[in-house]
């Protein structure tokens, strides 16, 4: 059973989002100030996390930039604020959606499934592990290193290459890398997944590796132990 903090301080939003995440199959605990979801959070595993940007004791954004000192667990922002400026710094800080009062309680909730099912394909087996001689995967801390030096990677170069490193030698298609990484797929263009390969091949030579990513005309992109 999935598990979701709610950080809401408005009983009347808290009352509705908790009902609508049980009918559906979700376990919820709800805290009204921000250091308590910190303190939540470090205590206790959540999958994702709801988080309101006015609370009390400290802005969503504050808490979002906290968490994400040690957890790159999913935020999905509440706010009564619609200025594109504001959902733009969420999203820079590390959110991965952002929903306007008033919202539909049911649109959170397939709004969360949508970012866990993805979460889900993102961590299908790859922890924090080592591929032989070539890269170290660390989850936790969303970083990807050749030998003891990390690659400066974005989020989503990050998610690519944890990606194709997940499943050695599969060969993804454009396709299924949009759907496996992005957050919005059907709003980006597969021309993103080819020019994301190749600033991520830029970092990864300069980090001093070999060009792990094999290219196959016409279907996608592999990884492959092999220098």
């Amino acid at each position: 059973m999935p598990r979701i903090l709610l950080i809401e301080d408005e009983t009347a939003i808290a009352d509705t989002v908790l009902y609508a995440l049980s009918t559906e199959g979700f376990e919820a605990q709800h805290v009204t100030l921000g250091s308590a979801g910190l303190q939540a959070l470090r205590a206790t595993s959540f999958d994702l996390v709801v988080l309101d940007v006015g609370l009390p004791d400290a802005s969503g954004f504050e808490i979002c930039r906290q968490l994400r000192t040690f957890s790159d667990m999913p935020v999905i922002f509440l706010t009564a604020r619609a200025g594109e400026i504001d959902r733009v710094v969420g999203l820079e800080i590390g959110a991965d959606d952002y929903l306007t009062k008033p919202f539909s309680p049911r649109e959170l909730v397939a709004r969360i499934r949508v970012i866990l099912r993805r979460t889900a394909r993102q961590n299908n087996g790859v922890g924090e592990q080592a591929a032989p001689n070539l890269f170290h995967v660390d989850e936790e801390k969303a970083r990807i290193s050749h030998g003891q030096q990390p690659l400066d990677l974005t989020r989503y170069e990050f998610l690519l290459f944890k990606t194709l490193l997940a499943q050695p030698e599969r060969v993804f298609s454009r396709e299924q890398l949009m759907q496996q990484v992005w957050t919005a797929p059907d709003h980006s263009l597969e021309r993103t997944v080819d020019t994301h390969i190749k600033t991520l091949r830029a970092k990864i030579k300069a980090g001093g590796a070999p060009d792990p990513i094999r290219t196959h005309r016409g279907i996608g992109y592999s990884f492959s132990f092999k220098p």
